[in-house]
């Protein structure tokens, strides 16, 4: 009986799942994540999404002015 080639465990698998999991991280760190959650909220919702430009610059004004806590 022969095996299929599907059947076997890939080569690089761990390795494969590592580097998602840093790719993961680093989106997280730069906020790309937070653009991925904007366009998909947007197609959800059903509304066209800001352009990159426009969402930086909403996002930095937030940033700037939003109502956080700070210690000064």
């Amino acid at each position: 009986m022969t095996s299929s080639p599907h059947s076997a465990t890939p080569v690089g698998g761990p390795l494969r799942r590592a580097l998602a999991g840093v790719r993961w991280y680093a989106k997280q760190l730069s906020g790309e994540s937070k653009w991925d959650e904007h366009l998909a909220r947007c197609e959800r919702d059903g509304v066209p999404p800001m352009t990159r430009r426009e969402f930086e610059r909403h996002r930095d004004h937030q940033r700037e002015h939003g109502t956080q806590a700070r210690c000064c």
